[in-house]
């Protein structure tokens, strides 16, 4: 499947952003705990506009966090509804724009604003391409029963299902010793 360069930058940093919490990490532990790591995936996924580096922001960007990977495995017409609720609650204005040597691409909010807010808007113009196309079912948790993290499943047959090369090894070896015992 492929989307628009922008729908899918933002999908993979939806997953990177969601899979910070506790449970879908390789530590184990919430990887989102400082402004720093903020920071981080804000430098690493080339977002632009203004980063405030406070515990204000730290607390919205985990909120925003939460309520994405709410919103990720939701069923099509309820995830149209929340979609729609984020883009009205920012006031998006949908424009084109080019910028740090990106192609045209989308945004829908004030460099300036929070940058909660322009991950939710982000992140919500890019659901709004997976829910035209009727693509939501490539949004889904890991079939990992071990592991909280989410995946986008960009791949041409839709087989993908762990959110990581580590979960999907671990599950093999298991299935393996479980057939080499029985």
């Amino acid at each position: 499947m492929h989307f628009a360069p922008d729908t899918e930058a933002s999908l993979a940093f939806t997953v990177d952003l969601a899979n910070t919490v506790a449970g879908a990490t390789k530590s184990g532990a919430d990887e989102l705990v400082t402004p720093a790591q903020v920071t981080t995936l804000f430098v690493t996924h080339r977002f632009s506009g203004r980063l405030d580096q406070t515990d204000t922001e730290l607390a919205e960007v985990r909120a925003t966090r939460d309520l994405l990977r709410r919103i990720w495995t939701l069923d099509r017409d309820s995830a149209a509804l929340e979609v729609n609720a984020l883009l009205q609650s920012a006031q998006a204005l949908p424009r084109l724009m080019r910028h740090d040597g990106l192609d045209w691409h989308l945004h829908a909010t004030d460099p300036e604003a929070p940058l909660a807010e322009r991950i939710r808007v982000e992140v919500a113009l890019a659901l709004v391409d997976v829910i035209r196309t009727d693509e939501t079912g490539r949004l889904r948790a890991c079939a990992a029963p071990d592991c909280a993290g989410i995946l986008v499943d960009l791949s041409r047959n839709g087989s993908k299902r762990f959110c990581s090369i580590r979960c999907g090894n671990r599950m093999n070896t298991i299935a393996f010793r479980q057939r080499a015992a029985g």
